[in-house]
């Protein structure tokens, strides 16, 4: 195992079962799988399970229960297209891998299925379902050593892919930054979609940097040009344009999602907006 991946998996194993999100039963209660039956509320339950029509007709508190909840098929999409290769603090791929981590020994904790797919411009690695903590280091290993340059992120192969290939209905995590024209309204009609939109904050509010030579990290061609005012301007109106288009679209169909920036930590954002819901 590189040393990229056993830094971040000793990192993220001690964070989902130790102290920082050891003392939450799951990071993946109340999904909203398909509804089973209703049983009186026990101590320890989830208040946020409550049917309140149900306890005001009864008297007393009565939760729902979930049929996928006893066994949830966790299935996580790191899009490593060549624009991860970027970041002041962190690349945006070492993000993915955390993030592929914390949920992967997230999945395994609560004794849910966990499967890995990596995907760029085609499909590179899928992982057979699994409760083992191998599953989860080979995961984070294929991220931090995947060849990024000269890729591009492909999300209608990817949403054709999943559709035909994945049949069970998953809670399913697609990990990228988002840029362009993306539409996953197939795979939320099935699935329990999270978008966990992955961002540098330089890319969204770049500064002047004068003439420069330039690579697209996804063509691997090399241009040039000024980096001035009115260039940043009409950049920063394509980012707040593409991005008010992706959340209104996630926002109609249903899908949840997440920013993460290079300077947060990933574990405890991603948390903390999954217990929002």
């Amino acid at each position: 195992m590189n040393k990229a991946a056993k830094k971040i998996i000793l990192k993220t194993k001690k964070q989902v079962y130790g102290d920082m999100l050891g003392n939450n039963a799951s990071l993946f209660q109340g999904e909203g799988f398909e509804f089973a039956e209703l049983r009186e509320y026990v101590y320890g339950d989830d208040v946020r399970k409550i049917d309140w029509k149900t306890t005001a007709k009864l008297g007393k508190p009565y939760v729902k229960i979930y049929k996928e909840e006893r066994e949830l098929n966790v299935v996580v999409v790191s899009m490593l297209g060549g624009s991860m290769y970027f970041g002041t603090v962190k690349q945006k791929s070492d993000v993915v891998a955390e993030l592929v981590a914390t949920l992967g020994f997230s999945a395994v904790k609560n004794s849910d299925l966990f499967t890995h797919i990596l995907f760029a411009d085609a499909l590179y690695e899928r992982s057979k379902p699994s409760k083992k903590h191998f599953s989860i280091h080979k995961a984070v290993e294929d991220v931090t050593a995947f060849e990024l340059l000269g890729k591009e992120s492909d999300f209608a192969k990817l949403t054709e892919m999943l559709n035909t290939r994945l049949k069970k209905k998953s809670l399913l995590f697609i990990l990228s930054d988002f840029i362009g024209d993306i539409d996953l309204r197939l795979l939320s009609v099935k699935h329990d979609v999270v978008a966990v939109v992955i961002r540098d904050r330089f890319e969204e509010d770049p500064s002047e940097l004068g003439y420069l030579s330039l690579i697209d990290m996804e063509s691997k061609k090399s241009f040039e040009g000024d980096i001035n005012r009115g260039a940043l301007k009409a950049y920063k109106k394509a980012i707040h344009e593409n991005d008010e288009k992706l959340y209104k679209q996630f926002k109609k169909q249903g899908i949840r999602f997440v920013k993460v920036y290079t300077d947060e930590e990933p574990a405890l954002k991603l948390m903390n907006a999954m217990r929002r819901g």
